[in-house]
This record gives structure tokens, sequence and C-alpha cells, in this order.
């Protein structure tokens, strides 16, 4: 395997926020980068601009940073490459990369999310397509311009293969990204993606003119549903109660950038998913990831209340306030 002083080229596929923003630091840290985007027309106004003001507005990006609409280019050269599309692009992605020299690299997925269709974790997606890759899945409680700005923030890096996940901790970190280390694969990428549900919620709660009890209560119990489909799907209990579990549901939830969050409020004011769709050119993950935990939810028959009446709400219509008052009304039980 490569070593860690041997790497100095890294792509990143996907020009959204997220992306842009690990562009920013992996730049100032000394690295080569290259940015695929599938539009080429808006990679023009970045490379002009050197800001990438649709997604991560204030934050400049370093001049040294290339874009390109070619992935043979992009991936010219590069050691590291950096997965920064939306879930249920990922596949499709991963369709044209597979037509590329991938030999030797190393994949970072930072995408949270699971395929609706096959109920399959982005990993899973990147095995299936390309085959057997190394790969690491960095995630944690990440507002992308929080990061951008140098705001004190934190994360994991986790892989089956630990020596792999150390490394891509050493390429990630800085004195203002702290980045931690884990075998539990599986465990971060189900946390990163059930929080968005959890957090759609939270905005809705907010919007309801609901006080901080019910908050508590709704991450409370979130965090133990969450706990209940990643044991189940073969995560550790232990990895949801740290930083790409507990500490990532806490930032979505509370945040005022986070987009999951901003979805829920304008559903607890009664809006339309399809109109609030519209108002965005954002990707929101909890609603996709919100019928693929239900489905999950079915298939390893765990109980999840909660992300339940979530999806009854975004694709039932189901009245939040009402969705409030069933989940108030369950059955008593023992905690």
């Amino acid at each position: 395997m490569i070593k860690i002083d041997e790497i100095k080229n890294i792509c990143v596929i996907g020009d959204g926020g997220w992306g842009t923003t690990l562009t920013v630091l992996l730049a100032k840290k000394g690295f080569n980068v290259t940015v695929w985007g599938a539009f080429p027309e808006y990679l023009e106004i970045l490379k002009s601009s050197h800001e990438n003001a649709k997604f991560l507005p204030g934050v400049r990006i370093p001049d040294s940073v290339k874009f390109t609409a070619s992935l043979q280019e992009a991936l010219k050269g590069n050691d590291i490459v950096v997965l920064a599309v939306p879930s249920q692009y990922m596949r499709g992605v991963l369709t044209m990369l597979k037509m590329e020299d991938l030999s030797d690299k190393i994949f970072v997925s930072v995408t949270k999310g699971i395929e609706n269709d096959t109920l399959k974790r982005m990993s899973e997606v990147v095995s299936e397509v390309l085959g057997e890759r190394k790969l690491v899945a960095l995630s944690g409680p990440t507002i992308a311009l929080e990061v951008a700005n140098g705001s004190p923030s934190t994360a994991v890096a986790a892989s089956r293969d630990l020596d792999l996940a150390v490394m891509v901790q050493d390429i990630f970190i800085t004195d203002r990204f702290r980045i931690y280390a884990s075998y539990d694969l599986i465990g971060v990428e189900v946390g990163g993606s059930l929080k968005n549900i959890i957090a759609i919620a939270a905005g809705a709660l907010d919007a309801m003119g609901f006080g901080t009890n019910a908050k508590a209560a709704l991450l409370t119990r979130g965090l133990v549903e969450m706990v209940r489909l990643g044991v189940a799907m073969g995560g550790r209990a232990e990895t949801f109660y740290g930083l790409s579990g507990l500490g990532d549901l806490m930032t979505t939830c509370i945040s005022q950038y986070s987009r999951n969050r901003w979805l829920g409020e304008e559903i607890g004011k009664g809006k339309p998913l399809k109109d609030i769709l519209k108002e965005t050119d954002m990707v929101v993950e909890g609603v996709v990831t919100a019928k693929s935990a239900f489905d999950l939810a079915k298939r390893y028959e765990v109980d999840m209340p909660i992300t339940c009446e979530i999806y009854k709400v975004l694709y039932e219509n189901k009245d939040p306030k009402k969705a409030v008052h069933d989940l108030m009304t369950r059955p008593s039980k023992i905690e």
C-alpha cells in the first residue's frame, strides 16, 4: 500500500458544498487537488471566481485547485479519490468511474445516505460497481461552512482496514479538523445516514412550536432507533454514541445550516414536500433516507416508530401534529 508521505495528488468527485469544503482543506494542506463536476459551465464559474457561491458562499478556493468535467483527467496521477456526490447519484458516477484506470487508488466516501432501490450503504455500492477497493468512510458532525471557515470540528475515518483508516485520518487532519479512526465501517455509515431523518423531525418540532422537552425526547429516542437498526445491520452499538452517531445527530438537529432540519421546519409549517424541494438546489438526504430506513426496519424487523412516522409525513401526507400525537400515545413501555 502507498505510504502517507508519497501521497501528493487527490481527486474530489463532486462540486457541492462538502466536496468544496474538503477541496479547500486539502489544498491548504499542500495537496494537489483536482475537482470533477458533471456540469462544465458551472466548473468554469468555480474556476474563474474561486468561490462556490451556490453551495459554499464566502469561502475562497485556492488558486492551485484544478477543475475538470473529464473523469479521465480528474483521476490521472491521483492517489486518493474522494466521493462527494449525493447517495442516489453514487451508482451512476461509479459506473462512469468503472471505465477508468483505478488501480491502487484509495477511495474516501464522504456521502451520507442509503441507496433507495437496493438499501445498500455507500461502501456496498462502491464494492458492487467497482469490485473490492481500498475504501474509507469519512463521517461526523461536519457542517460544511463551519469546517471551511476553520471552526473546530471532528469526524471519523472508518474502514475494515484500520491501517487504511489511520492513513486517511492523517491526510485530512488539521489543527481545526480533528479526525478519529475506526474499524466499524457499518456503524459509521449507518449513523451518518439515519441522523438526517431525525433532523427532519427536529425541524418540524421547532416549526410547530414545541419546546426543548420535545427536542430532547426526539434526540434520545431517535438515537435508540439508530442503534437498533445499526446493530441489526452489523454495526457496533458503541459507534452510535460517538461522533458519527450522537455527535452528528446533535449537529444536524440543532444547526441553522442543516438542510434536513430546514426541510423539517417547512414541513412543520404545513408546506407540501414537493413544493419545498423546488425551493432548493441542494440535496436533502434525509428525504430519500427516510424511505430506505422504513424499508430496512421492515427487513430487519426493527421497531422504529419515529422513523416510520417521518416516512408517513413525507410520503403519505400525514399531518405532523397527528404524527406527534400518535407517538405520544403509543402503549407505555419500560425504558
